[in-house]
């Protein structure tokens, strides 16, 4: 817990933004005290008033922008500040990327010792808006009030939106979101409409009470959309007023699903789907290739810079048709199927089961027959016997969470000898750990960042490692 800070103290003026942390606050010092301040931006000179202080830390919020930094410019969103999402829309996008690539070379080099001569220019993603194929909104009935709204009654407070930074039990209603295309937005307003002018009772978190608790929409490149309307405790024949009205005005739904969820947690890998009307999935497409996307499928969120990051995790592979490729957190197979029609066989290991049914799906519906795939976690999978069995890899692809390798993965590497491997990560600072074990036998040659979420500070990597 941060110290109390004396009410004298909480305030300083003009403090000097000079870089821009890993979580995507800017920073600053005062004395000798770094700070960290929400929604700063490298050249702004602000006035702070301090939240939370530790040792040789604090955290803050600006009271006022003294001077403009020039990376600044007008957020897009009327939602900016509340909403926990596209925080750094305050931010040009060409600094946006500037700060991806230095906070990648950062935490390879101070983290994973990694010399970052070979690192590339980062890959901007073509859309900055719009690009998201999946957003998951919450049913609430605490709905998170702001300085726009006038006295509010007590039926009044229904929301369906986001949760609020630090407010578990709190959605900020979203009237326009620029995260998703349409219908996406036209889709959530009418249905949080309808479900108020029908007197549907929103989910209570405290009490654990309400009829509608989550809705999923997901958008493909192909054009098709799947929503998932997720209820709790809904009274009698309201499942299926609400599931007809959504059939009816959006008839161009290819996959209209709906889940009961009476557990205290959102997630539904665990709950039955019931479909009401379509398929229970929609199809991607990528140069190509068809990919089945259920409820439960994990894909890329971003599906045109997907392509973009698929490709140059390729290039880096330098497949010439004739290798063997071990596909590690291999998901719904998205990378394996990818990069089969350039390899002799892949072989894809991945945690999630239905993750590994879809990924066979996949390699189905596309003619692809030399991909091997199996569910298990990766350190109990990846043993020597596996090895054996299946055969030493000429190149290793490996896509882990945002947590990394578990060390035994890293020394299952290290043990098969791969020629190549491919490490693609979402999370720089955990690369750059696992970097630094792998650099006992291998030597990095190729670096390159990739934009997958404009407006965030979150960026992926992509490298390339050749055994020595």
């Amino acid at each position: 817990m941060g110290r109390r800070i004396p009410q004298e103290k909480k305030q300083l003026q003009n403090i000097e933004i000079f870089d821009i942390a890993e979580e995507g606050k800017g920073v600053g010092r005062h004395e000798e005290l770094v700070l960290f301040i929400e929604k700063a931006i490298p050249g702004d000179v602000v006035d702070v008033e301090l939240q939370r202080k530790k040792k040789n830390f604090a955290e803050g919020r600006v009271t006022n922008i003294n001077q403009a930094s020039p990376y600044r410019i007008e957020p897009f969103c009327p939602h900016f500040g509340v909403c926990g999402g596209c925080k750094w829309q305050h931010m040009s996008y060409d600094a946006q990327l500037k700060f991806k690539q230095q906070s990648v070379d950062n935490a390879l080099t101070r983290i994973g010792k990694v010399d970052t001569a070979s690192m590339e220019e980062i890959l901007g993603s073509a859309e900055t808006t719009y690009y998201r194929n999946k957003l998951e909104y919450t049913f609430s009935n605490k709905r998170w009030l702001t300085n726009r709204d006038e006295e509010v009654l007590p039926e009044d407070l229904n929301a369906l939106g986001f949760h609020v930074p630090g407010r578990f039990d709190k959605i900020l209603d979203i009237d326009h979101c620029y995260l998703q295309q349409d219908p996406s937005n036209n889709i959530r307003n009418s249905v949080r409409d309808f479900a108020i002018e029908n007197g549907m009772s929103f989910y209570d978190l405290r009490q654990h009470e309400g009829a509608l608790r989550n809705l999923i929409i997901r958008t493909s490149s192909t054009g098709e959309v799947m929503v998932v309307v997720v209820f709790a405790y809904p009274e009698e024949g309201q499942v299926e007023l609400m599931m007809n009205f959504i059939a009816e005005k959006f008839p161009e739904i290819a996959s209209l699903l709906y889940i009961i969820n009476q557990k205290r947690n959102d997630t539904i890998f665990d709950q039955d789907i019931h479909t009401f009307k379509g398929r229970d999935f929609i199809y991607e497409k990528m140069e190509g290739l068809k990919f089945k996307v259920g409820p439960k499928s994990f894909y890329q969120t971003n599906s045109a810079q997907a392509y973009e990051l698929y490709k140059i995790t390729r290039d880096f592979a330098e497949l010439k048709g004739d290798e063997l490729v071990y596909d590690l957190y291999t998901g719904a197979g998205t990378i394996a199927n990818f990069v089969a029609r350039q390899a002799k066989e892949v072989v894809g290991v991945e945690y999630v089961p239905t993750a590994i049914e879809d990924a066979k799906i996949n390699s189905q519906i596309n003619g692809i027959n030399n991909t091997k795939f199996y569910a298990g976690d990766m350190k109990d999978v990846l043993t020597s016997e596996f090895i054996a069995a299946h055969g030493k890899p000429d190149v290793v692809i490996t896509d882990p969470p945002r947590a990394g390798m578990h060390a035994d993965v890293v020394n299952s590497i290290l043990e098969m000898e791969a020629p190549k491997v491919v490490y693609v990560s979402c999370n720089a600072a955990t690369q750059a750990r696992d970097l630094e074990i792998l650099a006992a036998k291998y030597d990095v040659v190729r670096i390159k960042p990739v934009d997958m979420f404009p407006q965030t500070q979150h960026v992926e990597n992509v490298v390339l490692l050749k055994l020595r």
